[in-house]
């Protein structure tokens, strides 16, 4: 997720569904949710990220952060010492956010077995669909 320039006017997304991108995007949502705990240097965020599951690589930690802050969600806090240290934070308007997208995934996670069984039916109903419609292409080819 590069830091998007994106306009209307050029052919790009609507400014409301760009910031939903970037609010819903893969590493976007775990950085939010990660960041309301506390303010974090890179690496330990990339760590923290990374207990979700699949690692961030740095480069798109970077681009998420980068991206984030461009919208006003998180703060970069560059503080002149050596080595030098950096810390990101949420903004007001950040904390907001990440307070919504932690709860759709408070919601997920509560609803994951209800979802996982309409998952089930749908693919079962599906895939007798197809045998029904295998097994009447089938008559209709004998029939021929």
């Amino acid at each position: 997720m590069a830091v998007s320039d994106q306009s209307v006017e050029g052919g790009g997304l609507c400014p409301q569904r760009l910031v939903m991108e970037h609010l819903t995007s893969r590493w976007g949502v775990l950085v939010l949710i990660e960041l309301l705990d506390r303010p974090y240097r890179f690496s330990e965020l990339r760590r923290a990220v990374g207990r979700w599951g699949r690692g961030v690589s740095e480069k798109m930690l970077a681009q998420t952060l980068q991206t984030l802050e461009r919208d006003g969600l998180v703060h970069r806090d560059a503080k002149p010492v050596i080595p030098p240290r950096v810390d990101y934070s949420l903004t007001a308007l950040g904390r907001e956010a990440a307070e919504q997208v932690r709860a759709l995934a408070g919601w997920t996670d509560a609803r994951l077995a209800d979802i996982e069984k309409a998952r089930l039916a749908y693919d079962e109903a599906r895939e007798a669909k197809a045998r029904t419609y295998d097994e009447a292409r089938e008559e209709k080819s004998r029939a021929s």
